[in-house]
C-alpha cells in the first residue's frame, strides 16, 4: 500500500474494449472509474491486460494493430515515454515485400508486461476519474480492436498526496 493512502476496496478487475470506426483510424475509448472526488478516492492499479485483435495478413503490405492504456487522453497511440502511459501492446506482420500470395510474412509481438517482474505493489495511481485506451491499425484492410481489463483497487489519499497525484496526472497531459 503506497503511504499517505488508506484501501477502500478489495482487488477488482474493470474491462473494456473498443473497435475502429474503420480500418487504419485512431479509436479513443474513455472508462470511467466513477471516483469521488470529495473524498479524495484513488484507484491503484496493479496490472493491466491489453488484448489487441491479429493485423492482417496482406501480400507485400507491412500491417500492426497497436494500442496504449492512458491516465489522460491522447491524439495518438502512446508510448511508455509518456508519463501518463501505463501500458502497451503492439503487433506487427512484416513482410518480404513481395506482392505474390506465396510472399513470406513474419509476426512481431511488443508489449509492455501485465505485472512488472521487480514485484512492485502497484504500477499506477489514477487520481482522476477516467483512464484511456487507444487504438490504432496501419496497413490493414479490416478495422481491428482492443479488449483488456485493469486490476486494481479503490483507495482514499490525504489532502495533500491527492493534490499532487491530481496536479501531476492533470498537468503532464
Amino acid at each position: 500500500m503506497p503511504r499517505g493512502l488508506k484501501e477502500t476496496s478489495s482487488t477488482i478487475s474493470i474491462g473494456f474494449g473498443t473497435t475502429e470506426s474503420a480500418a487504419n483510424t485512431f479509436q479513443q475509448l474513455t472508462v470511467d472509474l466513477n471516483l469521488d472526488p470529495l473524498n479524495q478516492e484513488v484507484f491503484v492499479v496493479q496490472s493491466i491486460n491489453l488484448d489487441p485483435t491479429a493485423p492482417d495478413v496482406s501480400p507485400g503490405v507491412n500491417t500492426a494493430t497497436s494500442c496504449s492504456l492512458t491516465t489522460t487522453s491522447q491524439t495518438a497511440v502512446a508510448t511508455l515515454s509518456i508519463n501518463n502511459c501505463l501500458a502497451t501492446s503492439r503487433l506487427d506482420i512484416r513482410t518480404d515485400g513481395a506482392l505474390a500470395a506465396t510472399s513470406a510474412g513474419v509476426p512481431f509481438t511488443r508489449a509492455s508486461t501485465e505485472a512488472p517482474s521487480t514485484g512492485l505493489e502497484y504500477i499506477g495511481i489514477i487520481s482522476t476519474n477516467n483512464f484511456f485506451i487507444q487504438l490504432e491499425g496501419s496497413g490493414n484492410t479490416l478495422a481491428k480492436a482492443v479488449t483488456g481489463k485493469v486490476y486494481g483497487y479503490r483507495a482514499r489519499a490525504d489532502s495533500t498526496i491527492y493534490s499532487a497525484l491530481v496536479s501531476s496526472e492533470v498537468l503532464s497531459a
